[in-house]
Protein backbone atom coordinates (compact mmCIF):
# COMPACT_ATOMS: atom_id res chain seq x y z
CA UNK A 1 0.00 0.00 0.00
CA UNK A 2 1.07 3.39 -0.85
CA UNK A 3 1.76 6.47 1.51
CA UNK A 4 -1.83 7.43 1.95
CA UNK A 5 -0.54 11.00 3.48
CA UNK A 6 0.39 11.65 -0.02
CA UNK A 7 -3.55 10.62 -1.65
CA UNK A 8 -6.56 12.56 -1.77
CA UNK A 9 -9.72 11.14 -1.23
CA UNK A 10 -13.62 12.51 -2.20
CA UNK A 11 -15.93 10.98 -0.36
CA UNK A 12 -19.62 11.59 -1.22
CA UNK A 13 -22.49 11.01 1.38
CA UNK A 14 -20.04 12.41 3.29
CA UNK A 15 -22.05 13.93 6.58
CA UNK A 16 -24.26 10.66 6.55
CA UNK A 17 -24.00 7.88 8.59
CA UNK A 18 -21.25 5.90 7.09
CA UNK A 19 -19.85 8.72 4.97
CA UNK A 20 -18.91 10.49 8.10
CA UNK A 21 -17.35 7.20 9.77
CA UNK A 22 -15.73 6.88 6.64
CA UNK A 23 -14.16 10.81 6.54
CA UNK A 24 -13.09 9.70 9.94
CA UNK A 25 -10.80 6.65 8.84
CA UNK A 26 -9.32 8.50 6.11
CA UNK A 27 -8.09 11.29 7.72
CA UNK A 28 -6.81 9.22 10.71
CA UNK A 29 -4.48 7.35 7.70
CA UNK A 30 -3.55 10.85 6.61
CA UNK A 31 -5.33 11.40 3.57
CA UNK A 32 -6.76 14.75 2.51
CA UNK A 33 -10.26 13.99 2.46
CA UNK A 34 -13.01 16.76 0.24
CA UNK A 35 -16.16 15.48 1.68
CA UNK A 36 -19.21 16.32 -0.50
CA UNK A 37 -23.19 16.15 0.40
CA UNK A 38 -25.82 18.07 -0.41
CA UNK A 39 -27.32 17.27 3.47
CA UNK A 40 -30.79 16.12 2.18
CA UNK A 41 -30.60 13.25 4.25
CA UNK A 42 -26.82 13.96 5.49
CA UNK A 43 -26.12 16.22 8.77
CA UNK A 44 -23.50 18.95 8.82
CA UNK A 45 -23.28 17.36 12.76
CA UNK A 46 -21.89 14.09 11.79
CA UNK A 47 -18.11 15.67 10.71
CA UNK A 48 -18.38 19.22 12.30
CA UNK A 49 -15.31 17.79 14.36
CA UNK A 50 -13.37 17.52 11.17
CA UNK A 51 -14.13 21.36 10.42
CA UNK A 52 -10.68 23.46 9.88
CA UNK A 53 -8.83 20.58 10.28
CA UNK A 54 -5.83 21.02 7.44
CA UNK A 55 -6.42 18.08 5.27
CA UNK A 56 -9.91 18.08 5.35
CA UNK A 57 -12.77 20.18 2.98
CA UNK A 58 -16.36 20.30 2.93
CA UNK A 59 -18.37 21.11 0.07
CA UNK A 60 -22.41 21.03 -0.49
CA UNK A 61 -22.98 20.08 -3.66
CA UNK A 62 -25.79 17.29 -5.05
CA UNK A 63 -24.02 14.59 -7.39
CA UNK A 64 -26.75 14.43 -9.69
CA UNK A 65 -25.86 17.98 -10.90
CA UNK A 66 -22.10 18.16 -12.86
CA UNK A 67 -19.24 17.92 -10.33
CA UNK A 68 -15.59 20.08 -10.36
CA UNK A 69 -13.01 18.95 -8.06
CA UNK A 70 -9.97 21.74 -8.47
CA UNK A 71 -7.09 19.53 -8.32
CA UNK A 72 -5.80 15.84 -8.14
CA UNK A 73 -8.11 12.80 -6.87
CA UNK A 74 -6.84 9.38 -5.98
CA UNK A 75 -9.87 7.67 -4.69
CA UNK A 76 -13.49 8.06 -4.76
CA UNK A 77 -15.77 6.47 -1.98
CA UNK A 78 -19.52 7.25 -3.30
CA UNK A 79 -21.88 6.64 -0.48
CA UNK A 80 -24.35 9.07 -1.23
CA UNK A 81 -28.02 8.29 -1.53
CA UNK A 82 -30.85 7.67 0.69
CA UNK A 83 -30.76 4.49 3.26
CA UNK A 84 -33.33 4.09 4.84
CA UNK A 85 -37.50 3.00 3.54
CA UNK A 86 -38.95 6.35 4.71
CA UNK A 87 -36.36 8.41 2.83
CA UNK A 88 -36.59 6.82 -0.04
CA UNK A 89 -40.17 6.17 -0.52
CA UNK A 90 -40.86 9.72 -0.01
CA UNK A 91 -37.74 10.92 -2.62
CA UNK A 92 -38.10 8.04 -5.02
CA UNK A 93 -36.93 9.84 -7.97
CA UNK A 94 -33.93 11.78 -6.50
CA UNK A 95 -33.19 7.69 -5.07
CA UNK A 96 -33.23 6.85 -8.63
CA UNK A 97 -31.36 9.74 -9.86
CA UNK A 98 -28.38 9.76 -7.04
CA UNK A 99 -28.01 5.74 -8.30
CA UNK A 100 -27.94 6.38 -11.61
CA UNK A 101 -27.09 10.05 -12.62
CA UNK A 102 -25.42 10.41 -9.41
CA UNK A 103 -22.39 7.22 -10.25
CA UNK A 104 -22.56 8.13 -13.89
CA UNK A 105 -21.08 11.86 -12.85
CA UNK A 106 -18.70 10.20 -10.31
CA UNK A 107 -17.33 7.92 -12.70
CA UNK A 108 -16.61 10.39 -15.37
CA UNK A 109 -14.87 12.37 -12.59
CA UNK A 110 -12.70 8.70 -11.33
CA UNK A 111 -12.33 9.19 -15.23
CA UNK A 112 -10.52 12.25 -15.71
CA UNK A 113 -8.96 12.58 -12.66
CA UNK A 114 -7.50 8.58 -13.35
CA UNK A 115 -8.98 7.29 -9.63
CA UNK A 116 -9.86 4.53 -8.59
CA UNK A 117 -13.77 4.54 -7.35
CA UNK A 118 -15.50 2.08 -4.57
CA UNK A 119 -19.66 2.57 -4.62
CA UNK A 120 -21.22 1.48 -2.20
CA UNK A 121 -24.16 -1.40 -3.44
CA UNK A 122 -26.60 -3.13 -0.93
CA UNK A 123 -27.73 -6.54 0.13
CA UNK A 124 -31.08 -5.21 -1.46
CA UNK A 125 -29.77 -5.43 -5.15
CA UNK A 126 -30.85 -9.68 -3.71
CA UNK A 127 -34.58 -8.51 -3.32
CA UNK A 128 -36.46 -11.03 -1.16
CA UNK A 129 -33.73 -13.74 -1.67
CA UNK A 130 -34.63 -17.49 -2.72
CA UNK A 131 -31.13 -18.34 -1.36
CA UNK A 132 -29.52 -18.10 1.87
CA UNK A 133 -27.36 -17.32 2.84
CA UNK A 134 -26.87 -14.50 0.16
CA UNK A 135 -23.91 -14.89 -1.74
CA UNK A 136 -22.27 -12.88 -4.98
CA UNK A 137 -23.14 -15.13 -7.62
CA UNK A 138 -26.92 -14.91 -6.97
CA UNK A 139 -28.81 -12.43 -9.47
CA UNK A 140 -31.53 -11.76 -6.92
CA UNK A 141 -34.91 -11.45 -6.45
CA UNK A 142 -36.15 -7.89 -6.83
CA UNK A 143 -39.69 -6.48 -7.74
CA UNK A 144 -38.65 -4.29 -9.95
CA UNK A 145 -42.07 -1.95 -9.69
CA UNK A 146 -42.85 -1.92 -6.32
CA UNK A 147 -42.35 0.62 -3.79
CA UNK A 148 -38.83 -0.51 -2.84
CA UNK A 149 -37.92 -0.71 -6.20
CA UNK A 150 -36.77 2.59 -6.62
CA UNK A 151 -33.52 1.83 -4.18
CA UNK A 152 -32.84 -1.76 -5.22
CA UNK A 153 -32.97 -1.18 -9.14
CA UNK A 154 -30.79 2.20 -8.52
CA UNK A 155 -28.03 -0.07 -6.75
CA UNK A 156 -28.33 -2.85 -9.64
CA UNK A 157 -27.75 -0.33 -12.22
CA UNK A 158 -25.14 1.31 -10.11
CA UNK A 159 -23.48 -1.94 -10.52
CA UNK A 160 -24.03 -2.27 -14.07
CA UNK A 161 -22.40 0.73 -15.05
CA UNK A 162 -19.49 0.87 -13.02
CA UNK A 163 -18.37 -2.60 -14.75
CA UNK A 164 -18.94 -0.59 -18.21
CA UNK A 165 -17.08 2.28 -17.12
CA UNK A 166 -14.23 -0.53 -15.87
CA UNK A 167 -14.62 -3.26 -18.64
CA UNK A 168 -14.70 -0.19 -21.34
CA UNK A 169 -12.83 2.55 -19.99
CA UNK A 170 -10.30 0.34 -17.94
CA UNK A 171 -11.26 2.23 -14.39
CA UNK A 172 -10.32 0.90 -11.50
CA UNK A 173 -13.76 -0.24 -9.60
CA UNK A 174 -14.77 -1.70 -6.78
CA UNK A 175 -18.19 -2.50 -5.38
CA UNK A 176 -19.64 -3.28 -1.87
CA UNK A 177 -22.47 -4.81 -1.31
CA UNK A 178 -22.95 -3.20 2.43
CA UNK A 179 -25.49 -5.45 4.61
CA UNK A 180 -27.38 -4.05 7.59
CA UNK A 181 -24.75 -1.57 9.66
CA UNK A 182 -25.74 -0.02 12.88
CA UNK A 183 -23.52 2.56 15.17
CA UNK A 184 -23.93 5.79 16.59
CA UNK A 185 -24.65 8.75 14.00
CA UNK A 186 -27.68 6.95 13.03
CA UNK A 187 -30.36 8.83 12.40
CA UNK A 188 -32.82 8.02 15.34
CA UNK A 189 -36.15 8.44 13.43
CA UNK A 190 -34.58 6.96 9.91
CA UNK A 191 -36.95 4.05 9.97
CA UNK A 192 -34.34 1.21 9.97
CA UNK A 193 -34.86 -1.04 12.64
CA UNK A 194 -32.19 -0.63 15.19
CA UNK A 195 -32.73 3.05 15.79
CA UNK A 196 -36.81 2.40 14.94
CA UNK A 197 -36.32 0.30 18.22
CA UNK A 198 -33.96 2.22 20.68
CA UNK A 199 -36.13 5.26 19.73
CA UNK A 200 -38.89 3.25 20.87
CA UNK A 201 -37.68 2.33 24.11
CA UNK A 202 -35.93 5.39 25.20
CA UNK A 203 -39.32 6.95 24.55
CA UNK A 204 -41.32 4.69 26.72
CA UNK A 205 -42.85 3.42 23.69
CA UNK A 206 -44.04 -0.17 22.27
CA UNK A 207 -41.62 -1.45 20.49
CA UNK A 208 -43.01 -2.24 16.65
CA UNK A 209 -42.56 -5.48 15.02
CA UNK A 210 -44.16 -5.49 11.99
CA UNK A 211 -45.46 -9.65 10.54
CA UNK A 212 -44.89 -12.50 12.85
CA UNK A 213 -41.21 -11.20 13.70
CA UNK A 214 -39.84 -14.58 11.98
CA UNK A 215 -38.13 -12.12 9.28
CA UNK A 216 -34.23 -12.02 9.81
CA UNK A 217 -31.35 -9.66 9.62
CA UNK A 218 -27.65 -10.00 10.39
CA UNK A 219 -26.16 -6.35 11.60
CA UNK A 220 -22.77 -5.12 11.20
CA UNK A 221 -21.43 -2.65 13.81
CA UNK A 222 -20.04 0.55 11.65
CA UNK A 223 -16.27 0.64 12.80
CA UNK A 224 -15.99 -3.54 11.41
CA UNK A 225 -18.04 -2.46 8.11
CA UNK A 226 -15.12 0.58 7.57
CA UNK A 227 -12.52 -1.78 8.07
CA UNK A 228 -13.89 -4.12 5.22
CA UNK A 229 -14.64 -1.48 2.51
CA UNK A 230 -10.66 0.06 3.55
CA UNK A 231 -9.61 -3.40 2.58
CA UNK A 232 -12.30 -3.89 -0.45
CA UNK A 233 -10.94 -0.24 -1.55
CA UNK A 234 -7.14 -1.39 -1.54
CA UNK A 235 -7.44 -4.64 -3.04
CA UNK A 236 -7.34 -5.15 -6.94
CA UNK A 237 -10.45 -7.09 -6.68
CA UNK A 238 -13.32 -5.13 -9.25
CA UNK A 239 -16.51 -7.63 -8.89
CA UNK A 240 -19.15 -7.45 -6.07
CA UNK A 241 -17.46 -8.32 -2.47
CA UNK A 242 -20.36 -8.78 0.68
CA UNK A 243 -19.25 -7.27 3.40
CA UNK A 244 -21.60 -7.63 6.51
CA UNK A 245 -21.85 -9.87 9.92
CA UNK A 246 -23.15 -13.21 9.00
CA UNK A 247 -24.61 -13.74 12.68
CA UNK A 248 -28.31 -13.74 12.07
CA UNK A 249 -31.23 -12.50 13.98
CA UNK A 250 -34.98 -12.98 13.89
CA UNK A 251 -36.55 -9.99 14.60
CA UNK A 252 -38.81 -10.91 17.17
CA UNK A 253 -35.44 -12.01 18.88
CA UNK A 254 -33.72 -8.75 18.56
CA UNK A 255 -36.56 -6.77 20.21
CA UNK A 256 -36.55 -8.66 23.01
CA UNK A 257 -32.50 -7.77 23.00
CA UNK A 258 -33.41 -4.62 22.67
CA UNK A 259 -35.80 -4.69 25.68
CA UNK A 260 -33.25 -6.23 28.14
CA UNK A 261 -30.69 -3.75 26.72
CA UNK A 262 -32.45 -0.88 27.42
CA UNK A 263 -33.88 -2.20 30.91
CA UNK A 264 -37.06 -1.30 29.32
CA UNK A 265 -40.57 -2.86 29.86
CA UNK A 266 -42.15 -1.98 26.79
CA UNK A 267 -44.19 -4.68 25.40
CA UNK A 268 -44.07 -5.89 21.58
CA UNK A 269 -46.89 -4.78 19.46
CA UNK A 270 -47.24 -6.04 15.98
CA UNK A 271 -48.39 -4.74 12.10
CA UNK A 272 -48.85 -5.70 8.82
CA UNK A 273 -45.37 -6.40 7.17
CA UNK A 274 -44.34 -3.76 4.33
CA UNK A 275 -44.99 -4.66 0.68
CA UNK A 276 -41.66 -6.50 -0.74
CA UNK A 277 -39.93 -6.47 3.04
CA UNK A 278 -37.21 -9.20 2.82
CA UNK A 279 -37.75 -12.37 4.76
CA UNK A 280 -33.98 -13.06 5.20
CA UNK A 281 -31.22 -11.40 4.96
CA UNK A 282 -27.76 -12.72 5.94
CA UNK A 283 -24.09 -12.36 4.08
CA UNK A 284 -22.04 -15.01 2.81
CA UNK A 285 -18.84 -13.29 3.48
CA UNK A 286 -16.44 -16.64 2.42
CA UNK A 287 -15.26 -14.34 -0.72
CA UNK A 288 -14.41 -11.50 2.16
CA UNK A 289 -12.90 -13.57 4.32
CA UNK A 290 -10.63 -15.06 1.51
CA UNK A 291 -9.58 -12.31 -0.33
CA UNK A 292 -9.44 -9.28 1.90
CA UNK A 293 -8.62 -10.95 5.76
CA UNK A 294 -11.66 -9.73 6.71
CA UNK A 295 -14.59 -10.94 9.08
CA UNK A 296 -16.14 -8.74 11.82
CA UNK A 297 -14.92 -8.41 15.17
CA UNK A 298 -17.55 -6.39 17.30
CA UNK A 299 -20.03 -8.88 18.76
CA UNK A 300 -23.83 -7.55 18.74
CA UNK A 301 -24.25 -7.43 21.91
CA UNK A 302 -21.06 -4.88 22.20
CA UNK A 303 -22.02 -2.92 19.51
CA UNK A 304 -25.76 -2.27 20.17
CA UNK A 305 -24.63 -0.97 23.92
CA UNK A 306 -22.12 1.56 22.35
CA UNK A 307 -24.91 2.60 19.95
CA UNK A 308 -27.52 2.75 22.99
CA UNK A 309 -25.02 4.96 24.70
CA UNK A 310 -24.91 7.49 21.99
CA UNK A 311 -28.77 7.21 21.11
CA UNK A 312 -29.37 8.07 25.16
CA UNK A 313 -26.79 11.27 24.63
CA UNK A 314 -29.17 12.35 22.33
CA UNK A 315 -31.52 15.36 24.04
CA UNK A 316 -34.74 15.59 24.84
CA UNK A 317 -35.99 17.54 22.04
CA UNK A 318 -34.12 15.28 19.50
CA UNK A 319 -35.62 12.40 21.31
CA UNK A 320 -39.28 13.25 20.57
CA UNK A 321 -38.72 15.93 17.45
CA UNK A 322 -39.86 14.76 14.07
CA UNK A 323 -36.35 13.95 12.06
CA UNK A 324 -38.19 13.27 8.75
CA UNK A 325 -36.59 15.70 6.45
CA UNK A 326 -38.13 18.10 4.25
CA UNK A 327 -37.91 16.67 0.60
CA UNK A 328 -40.14 19.02 -1.22
CA UNK A 329 -37.64 20.69 -3.50
CA UNK A 330 -36.27 17.87 -4.19
CA UNK A 331 -40.06 15.67 -5.10
CA UNK A 332 -40.88 17.68 -7.98
CA UNK A 333 -37.68 17.08 -10.43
Amino acid sequence: MSDLRTKRVLITGAAGFLGSHLCDRFMAEGCRVVAMDNLITGDKKNIEHLFGQPNFEFIEHDVTEFIAVAGPVDYIMHFASPASPIDYLKIPIQTLKVGSLGTHNLLGVAKEKKARILIASTSEVYGDPLVHPQDETYYGNVNTIGPRGVYDEAKRFQESITMAYHRFHGLETRIARIFNTYGPRMRLNDGRVIPAFMGQALRGEDLTVFGDGMQTRSFCYVADQVEGLFRLLMSDYTDPVNIGNPHEITILAFAKEIINLTESDQKIVFEPLPQDDPMQRQPDITLAQNLLGWSPKVEREEGMKKTYAYFRGLTQEELYRSEHKDFSSHIKR
